[in-house]
């Protein structure tokens, strides 16, 4: 294969909703991420996000449900950015609906907080209707230029 430094490189995967998939998705963004030589700290941030991506899909979309899956789709253009597309097959969510988790009557909650996380971690946070009925994620991480 020719290897063009800007060559956008992409995977796709559809994992069951069982939460030790989320490894794979992230094993999946870590072969990316070395092969178009993202810096580690951005990688493991972007990682952070997409398990908090993942783990909402699983258990608040697909519910725990073994018959539904999630799709991932994970784009790398060197010195560019990062895109990460996360969909399951659940019912659909209005994120407008979500508490705030910095608010005081929410900081014990022991959930609640994937969102906001993402948000911390990434550029973009877009919720969409998914094709497959259910709700799509998508997050992009601009990447600087880096290590060439």
């Amino acid at each position: 294969m020719l290897y063009f430094p800007r060559m956008v490189r992409k995977a796709q995967m559809a994992l069951q909703s069982r939460y030790e998939n989320i490894e794979l998705a992230e094993h999946m963004l870590l072969e990316l991420g070395r092969e178009c030589r993202i810096e580690e700290e951005t990688l493991y941030w972007i990682g952070m996000a997409l398990r908090e991506a993942l783990a909402n899909a699983i258990k608040h979309g697909n519910k725990l449900s073994a018959a539904k899956r999630v799709f991932v789709e994970i784009c790398a253009e060197p010195g560019s950015e990062v895109s990460i597309r996360v969909e399951d097959e659940g019912e659909g969510f209005d994120p407008s609906q979500l508490e705030d988790p910095t608010s005081p009557r929410n900081l014990l909650r022991s959930s609640g907080r994937g969102v906001f996380y993402m948000r911390s971690f990434m550029d973009e946070v877009r919720f969409l209707p998914g094709e497959r009925g259910g709700t799509r994620i998508e997050l992009v991480k601009r990447l600087h230029a880096g290590r060439d």
